[in-house]
């Protein structure tokens, strides 16, 4: 054996297989030709938790910024309708009230949600340049049946205000949904729906993925608590960071608040803070360590579902609205997808 002890082989024998070279991915689209597809990663806080003194036209300025980057593709952090359909069909996995209730679109256009979606499919493979207003009633609509009411809302913001009216299968009830819709305080219906009826685009994407939630412990009660313990764990920057949000979340200008949670630090702290408590918990269960593991599931699926929306337009320019706890996931992996790059979102909100 030379210099080498009977240790020392047995140490390389029993490294893990890990430390061995692996292939870079993200390097196997050197050669591509064509061009790659630009896509934004923008982080936003959850709008439905901003203060009653909250105003839309603070997030003129957001919306301004992401016009100029002019994506062709948007999506955002909802559970499609596919999704909505699984569930109703799997209630004891799921439970009963998984996504909103389609009750009052079916009955007005005659259509379940695989019917509504087969409908939607069929009718922008088929849109014309200039649609009728009453078509765009009916694909409201037909979305709303769908379970996917931020697309309806699309619609809806594109028909002059006169047009925005009973008829073509919108019924009262459906209309009264979309007006809310319009002021409801979510990211989906400020920012991502008035974004794409602004730059004529057709639908946003929904693409949340809550498939894998469901966790298998034999004491959820004791799971909670011990999760609970790990989030008051956290660090003081953490919570500085977070007071940080709070405070521009209150400016007449929600511009500087989003150039800050998507700044490389604010990244770095939403992602230490998701998971450096959990794997330094001590539980015999393993309970913090099982939660990271769904955590990254849902990321997983989501990443795959935002790539599934350009797979057959290569090239394309893509925004991703999303919470901002899940950017650094979708930067990381989504940038190691072939034919695709990262564009920075701080500098396209400069």
């Amino acid at each position: 054996m030379g210099m080498w002890s009977k240790a020392a082989w047995t140490m390389v024998a029993a490294a893990p297989l890990m430390a061995q070279a692996q292939v870079d991915l993200t390097k196997l689209d050197r050669d591509m030709v064509g061009p790659r597809s630009q896509v934004m990663v923008l982080g936003t806080v959850h709008l439905s938790g901003m203060p009653a003194s909250f105003n839309a036209s603070s997030l003129g300025g957001v919306i301004d910024k992401l016009a100029a980057f002019k994506p062709d593709i948007i999506t955002i952090e909802r559970e499609p309708g596919e999704d909505c359909d699984l569930a109703q069909r799997h209630p004891a996995k799921y439970g009963p009230d998984w996504c909103p209730k389609t009750d009052a679109a079916k009955a007005a256009t005659g259509l379940d949600i695989p019917a509504a979606l087969a409908e939607v499919d069929k009718t922008l493979k088929a849109w014309p340049a200039k649609p009728a207003h009453a078509q765009r009633r009916r694909l409201a609509a037909a979305f709303l049946a769908a379970n996917e009411p931020a697309s309806a809302l699309v619609q809806w913001l594109q028909l002059p205000a006169a047009e925005r009216r009973s008829g073509d299968s919108l019924d009262a009830a459906l209309v009264a949904m979309l007006e809310k819709l319009e002021k409801r305080k979510n990211e989906d219906n400020l920012i991502a729906a008035p974004l794409a009826a602004r730059l004529g685009l057709q639908r946003v994407y929904a693409v949340d993925n809550h498939t894998g939630d469901r966790i298998d412990v034999p004491d959820i009660k004791a799971f909670v608590k011990t999760i609970e313990a790990a989030w008051a764990s956290g660090s003081q920057e953490a919570k500085e960071h977070q007071k940080r949000e709070d405070d521009l979340s209150l400016a007449e200008d929600m511009l500087p608040l989003y150039r800050y949670v998507n700044s490389p630090e604010s990244a770095r702290i939403h992602a230490e803070s998701n998971v450096l408590p959990m794997m330094r918990t001590k539980s015999p269960e393993g309970y913090p360590q099982i939660w990271v593991g769904g955590w990254e599931i849902r990321n997983l699926r989501m990443v795959a579902n935002i790539r599934e929306t350009f797979r057959e337009r290569p090239g394309a320019r893509v925004l991703t609205i999303v919470g901002a706890s899940h950017k650094p996931w979708f930067d990381q992996w989504l940038g190691q997808l072939q034919g695709v790059e990262i564009v920075d979102a701080v500098q396209v909100l400069k």
